[in-house]
């Protein structure tokens, strides 16, 4: 089995990405690998503390500062979401999955919290891309544009109230859209930006300090240039350091507008592997709230129709749930996410492991790419031990 450095190595020496970090943790024992550049020029050697944009590894972040207000008792998981989200009071439901977005039916009862936490609101990406209503939702839910050209919240809001769902509340696991309404949730009920409310409860008590929705001018030079892979193998450029981040966006997204490192994921994880407590012994979430974060809330029959995205594993809040030892990797009870900027972060409750790797090429659909495979094989039960 390849050692860490060797894995990493190769597919930056094959042009897969110009560099990667990655980090694998047991407990205390720490390794971070950095390989490679923060560019495909090779302007500067990646490093520890290079930052990424991290996309959907946004996710569980945005689900813990849910968390964090049903805690307060500001929210409960029963709570309808209309009471914060009135746009979404009447939502209506294609009468069939297949059924054109001018035949609806009434949503059979409102969505509450907890359908939005495990992805069964009704709205979303399902594994059928050609379905009318989920054509209509692309056309809402943009993710060729930057989220700085994504209009204001509320804006988006109100036209995300006039697409259909693709099914009624509570029925299907469908991806992405439950984590951009959480964010705006979060802002609405806490009476504070969402930025701000991350800042507050989950960054500085974390110290997770380079994780933000923007990189200020004097950490750009640790900002990743972002790529794409092009037909013939190449690497597109899609964002520079002073680009789409240098200030925040219209929109900060819950589903993937976060930038951040691997230390600073570190935290956030060792804080869920902790049962919410940080490494000063802060709370930063109960017990049981980190225990309904990473437990999968899906049916086998969810789990069935969602394997585009989730390979017949679980979903919980914010993240994929192991449930099967499909691969290697896929110790039941890991939990964690992929971003389609290239990025990963995972706990692995039974071995006590975390895992994050970071790159700066994108994927080129949902489907997990040959390093992140790779990466997750090697740290597999202890197989890239940490040094």
């Amino acid at each position: 089995m390849s050692s860490l450095p060797d894995t990493l190595r190769r597919r930056v020496d094959d042009g897969t990405v110009p560099g990667a970090v990655g980090l694998v943790a047991r407990g205390d024992d720490v390794e971070v690998v950095a390989v490679g550049s923060v560019d495909v020029e090779g302007t500067t050697p990646m490093a520890r503390d290079s930052i990424f944009r991290i996309a959907s590894v946004t996710k569980p972040v945005t689900a813990a500062a849910v968390l964090a207000l049903v805690e307060d008792g500001r929210l409960a998981l029963n709570t309808p979401v209309e009471e914060w989200l009135p746009e979404l009071a009447k939502p209506t439901v294609v009468r069939t999955p297949s059924s054109p977005v001018e035949d609806v039916v009434p949503a059979n009862r409102p969505v509450t919290v907890e359908d939005l936490l495990s992805f069964r609101a009704g709205w979303g990406l399902p594994s059928d891309f050609s379905l009318p209503a989920a054509r209509a939702l692309f056309a809402v839910q943009d993710h060729s544009r930057s989220f700085q050209d994504w209009p204001e919240p509320d804006t988006w809001l109100g036209l995300l109230a006039q697409v259909p769902m693709l099914h009624q509340p509570g029925e299907a696991w469908l991806y992405g859209t439950s984590s951009a309404l959480q964010g705006i949730l979060v802002a609405r009920v806490s009476g504070r930006t969402f930025p701000g409310f991350l800042a507050e409860r989950i960054f500085e008590p974390l110290g997770m300090l380079d994780t933000a929705f923007e990189v200020p001018a004097p950490k750009r030079h640790r900002f990743t240039s972002s790529y794409a892979p092009a037909a013939d193998g190449t690497l597109h450029l899609t964002d520079t350091p002073d680009g789409a981040y240098s200030s925040l966006p219209r929109f900060p997204s819950g589903g993937g507008g976060l930038v951040s490192t691997a230390d600073d994921l570190l935290a956030f994880l060792q804080m869920l592997a902790n049962a919410g407590t940080a490494p000063d012994g802060t709370p930063v979430l109960s017990p049981t709230s980190v225990s309904r974060m990473t437990t999968n809330h899906l049916t086998v029959a969810q789990r069935d129709a969602s394997t585009l995205f989730l390979e017949g594993q679980g979903w919980g809040y914010g993240g994929q749930v192991d449930v099967t030892p499909a691969d290697p990797w896929n110790v039941p009870g890991r939990y964690g996410w992929v971003g389609g900027t290239g990025t990963t972060a995972h706990i692995v409750p039974p071995t006590g492991t975390v895992t994050v790797l970071l790159t700066q090429t994108a994927m080129t659909g949902p489907t997990p790419t040959p390093l992140m495979r790779e990466f997750w094989e090697c740290t597999a039960q202890g197989q890239c031990p940490a040094r």
